[in-house]
């Protein structure tokens, strides 16, 4: 409704007749609503809303105009929020990273276990960094969606602390998978699954090392006004939520503006 009556106004001033804006005795460009008489002002409203009920056309051109603003205003926002952090969101130096480490893109992505949508799109990311061959990968754990997405998180770190990267994204892929509830049996059952001790991962859960991580990705994610997940950072762009284009699209795009 703001954009609304903002367009409006901007349809007041810039698109009505130049009859109707020139009633009082000076210039259209020296037009002052104020100065009118209660006549004048009359006379004003209704041309206004002529104008609009003959051209309604204009009104959505107008609110799409402000929409594109907007959104560009947030991405110039959002580049420079990725430039002050981009020590913390590149390079934090214990968040998982796969792909290729040398690779010309880095895309970062934030995740909660419990996430539909991240469970959705994970198909298609792992399928765009291994068709791709050039994206440096990172994982960013960020549960946001209650006990099961913590749990899950934690357990997930906790692989990552005692048996390394690629056993980190095995329980990642695991948990992605995941259909039942995320409980510590459950948990205990996929490590056994996979020849995993399942007692030191479930004991590490709960530790300083393990709350340290996800609360320092918490962080970031407040200043970088994160709310939701999945939430990308593909080179200087951040992409709230999956873009109507795919994640591909959207890697290529950020390429060819890096390019330009």
């Amino acid at each position: 409704m703001k954009a609304l009556r903002t367009a409006v106004i901007l349809l007041a001033g810039a698109a009505l007749p130049l009859t109707a804006l020139t009633m009082t005795t000076g210039p259209a460009a020296a037009f002052d609503p104020a100065a009118m008489s209660d006549s004048e002002k009359a006379a004003f409203g209704e041309a206004v809303r002529d104008y609009i009920m003959a051209n309604p056309q204009v009104l959505i051109e107008a609110v799409n105009s402000l929409e594109e603003q907007r959104l560009a205003d947030e991405s110039k926002n959002d580049r420079v929020m990725v430039e002050t952090n981009k020590a913390e969101i590149f390079d934090d130096g214990y968040s998982w990273v796969g792909g290729n480490p040398d690779g010309d893109l880095t895309m970062v992505e934030f995740i909660d276990y419990r996430c539909g949508v991240c469970r959705k799109v994970n198909a298609e990311v792992e399928e765009l960094v291994k068709s791709d061959g050039n994206i440096r990968w990172v994982l960013k754990e960020f549960p946001i969606l209650g006990q099961e997405s913590d749990l899950s998180s934690r357990f997930a770190v906790a692989v990552k602390q005692l048996l390394g990267p690629d056993a980190y994204k095995t329980a990642h892929d695991r948990l992605m998978a995941l259909r039942g509830p995320a409980t510590l049996e459950a948990f205990a059952e996929l490590a056994k699954a996979e020849g995993w001790d399942a007692d030191p991962l479930i004991q590490r859960m709960n530790t300083e090392d393990v709350s340290a991580e996800i609360r320092k990705n918490h962080q970031l994610a407040e200043r970088m006004r994160v709310m939701g997940t999945p939430t990308f950072i593909v080179g200087p762009e951040m992409l709230r939520g999956v873009p109507s284009t795919g994640i591909a699209g959207a890697v290529a795009q950020v390429r060819a503006g890096m390019k330009g």
